[in-house]
């Protein structure tokens, strides 16, 4: 097996960042490092961060996150770089100088010839690195560097209001607009959990579902009923009605925030299982009502919504698997 001194002993040409959700931003900075490390002969790598940075700097007001470490490592697996390097990142970290970052990383674990960032990047203590200094310390130690302009959905730089962003995403999630959140990421929202035991309500009502319970750091949609798909361990779709809320005419305002899932026109027992839970469209905001028979005849027209507008999209289920970036247990 070759070593790590082996694969690098041409070079890398590096990138880093949190690269939360992976979204089109992050695939145009890593489509040119691709291509930038293949055209001069460099190993390409992405650099990331686990936790998010801001999770340990400012806990009390961290952004909830669009993807875990998992989701984001095959993402990045399907953009083709190389390798992606983990930096576990903890207090001690944090109060690392950006001149120190610098060598130890780039210049000594990596033999870094290109590193390709954003141009706002940031890092090292108290955030006190920027492109300027990258270019400072390339100029003496041996790597060039390239701050790219943030870009727009057609890959192209924009004003700061038109980027691409994982902030930008957060906030079309939290206020309703999936499609917008998903034409940012280039993929449906995704987020994954175990099955767990519900009310079954649902299933008194004929629609039983698919209670997964969500890690408290992920960031959830705005509540209401969605379209979308359950990726099952195996990689098989499942067509689904999907329910984000705290199911106020059951519990008022004071039932907890749940993630269910009625799988359309299947039957099954999904009970311990990770699931992934995609959501395609939106149908509606979460809503009280009077009785329960209202309730369910919404329902009965929430999941005739959904059938018909996942008729329309791709990723039929069935005998299909999803590649790559599938959840996988």
């Amino acid at each position: 097996m070759e070593s790590a001194a082996e694969w690098l002993r041409d070079g890398a040409a590096v990138t880093i960042g949190a690269y939360d959700g992976v979204h089109l931003g992050h695939r145009a900075v890593i489509a040119k490092l691709t291509s930038t490390a293949q055209r001069r002969g460099l190993a390409s790598v992405v650099v990331t961060f686990e936790p998010h940075p801001a999770a340990v700097l400012r806990p009390e007001s961290a952004p909830r996150r669009l993807c875990d470490l998992e989701t984001k490592l095959e993402l990045l697996a399907d953009t083709g770089v190389d390798a992606v390097y983990v930096i576990g990142f903890d207090a001690e970290r944090a109060q690392e100088a950006p001149e120190h970052f610098i060598k130890r990383l780039l210049v000594d674990e990596l033999s870094t010839r290109l590193v390709i960032v954003g141009s706002d990047f940031r890092f090292g203590h108290r955030r006190g690195g920027d492109v300027t200094m990258l270019e400072e310390a390339g100029s003496e130690l041996g790597f060039d560097v390239e701050g790219l302009a943030l870009v727009g959905m057609d890959g192209r730089p924009v004003r700061v209001e038109e980027q691409v962003s994982s902030t930008a995403i957060r906030r079309a999630l939290t206020e309703g607009r999936l499609e917008a959140a998903n034409a940012m990421l280039g993929r449906p929202h995704e987020l994954r959990g175990v099955v767990v035991e519900g009310d079954r309500r649902g299933r008194t009502w004929g629609f039983p579902t698919a209670n997964v319970a969500v890690p408290s750091d992920m960031l959830l949609p705005e509540p209401g009923i969605c379209a979308g798909r359950v990726v099952r361990s195996d990689g098989s779709l499942l067509d689904a009605a999907i329910y984000l809320g705290n199911r106020p005419t059951v519990y008022g305002d004071g039932g907890e925030v749940v993630l269910e899932a009625h799988a359309l026109d299947w039957e099954g027992d999904l009970y311990g299982e990770a699931v992934a839970v995609r959501f395609t469209d939106r149908i509606r905001g979460d809503a009280a009502f009077d009785t329960f028979d209202e309730l369910v005849e919404q329902i009965r027209r929430d999941c005739d919504e959904a059938r018909r507008v996942l008729a329309a999209s791709p990723g039929r289920p069935g005998s299909e698997r999803v590649e790559g970036g599938g959840h996988r247990g």
